[in-house]
């Protein structure tokens, strides 16, 4: 079933089925993140959060030039107060922390370039899907601005801290295939192909139980931030709890169903 598509003056959400896209719908600034789309994106965020239907969300920019180009520094020029705000803890006006409270998982489609606060952005999603037209910079050394929404932190945790100092003390950007083999994302398609690729792993996401999928993300997410025995205890904790409630009967059920997905793919 496909849902009417929700419009606001900077961002688009549409939803078919389980699954939700929103674009962030400013092509002509390159998506840039003014204070208002920062509020909308959240609000977007938040929405769908709420809504039961969605399972899945999609997250690209609209063209092909921009994933985001980060914060409107035309905007910033003329009144930085939008920085506090940028940073807020809450997710009013933070994008990226509402993007982070999903319990939903969210794929990043990577359109074009996501720089800056566009890279803290896409780093909020739990997958990234590149076209071989994204590109990644932190220009926040350049600009004088120090990251606030993560990206000082996450980098170096998924690529290494050598790798992470290379970009954010250089401002250079990473190609797509680069990105790809330093593990920034999943997989890199060609353009064209980019919404079907996120579209179709969407899909596989919505087809699992939504109340597993969000215990899992969660599971993961708060291992990560852990040490590596403190996540293992996690796990060993959460097992327990979870799997002694689950009866033979499900997962007989459960087993031929697998079984016959995997003969198929």
């Amino acid at each position: 079933m496909t849902e009417p598509t929700v419009t606001t003056s900077t961002v688009t959400t549409s939803i078919a089925g389980a699954v939700a896209t929103v674009t962030l719908d400013r092509p002509g600034a390159m998506n840039a993140l003014s204070k208002q789309m920062r509020r909308e994106l959240a609000a977007a965020m938040r929405a769908l959060e709420a809504d039961p239907i969605v399972r899945v969300v999609i997250l690209t920019g609209a063209g092909e030039r921009a994933f985001t180009a980060g914060l409107d520094l035309k905007e910033l020029g003329s009144d930085t107060d939008g920085l506090a705000a940028a940073n807020a803890e809450t997710a009013d006006d933070n994008p990226v922390k509402a993007i982070e409270l999903l319990t939903k998982p969210c794929i990043g489609a990577i359109n074009g370039v996501a720089i800056t606060g566009g890279f803290e952005v896409a780093l909020a999603c739990d997958v990234l899907i590149a076209s071989a037209n994204a590109r990644f910079a932190d220009t926040h050394a350049r600009v004088g601005i120090m990251p606030g929404w993560g990206l000082s932190q996450k980098l170096s945790r998924l690529i290494g801290p050598y790798r992470a100092r290379e970009l954010s003390l250089t401002g250079n950007f990473l190609d797509a295939n680069t990105a790809a083999a330093w593990g920034l994302v999943n997989r890199v398609v060609a353009p064209a192909d980019l919404m079907a690729t996120a579209e179709a792993l969407a899909a596989d996401m919505a087809s699992i139980d939504p109340a597993f999928s969000a215990a899992y993300k969660k599971l993961i997410n708060d291992g990560y931030a852990m040490t590596f025995d403190d996540g293992m205890a996690l796990e060993a904790a959460r097992s327990t709890a979870a799997n002694g409630q689950v009866s033979a009967a499900a997962v007989e059920a459960a087993r031929s169903a697998v079984q016959a997905r995997g003969r198929n793919q």
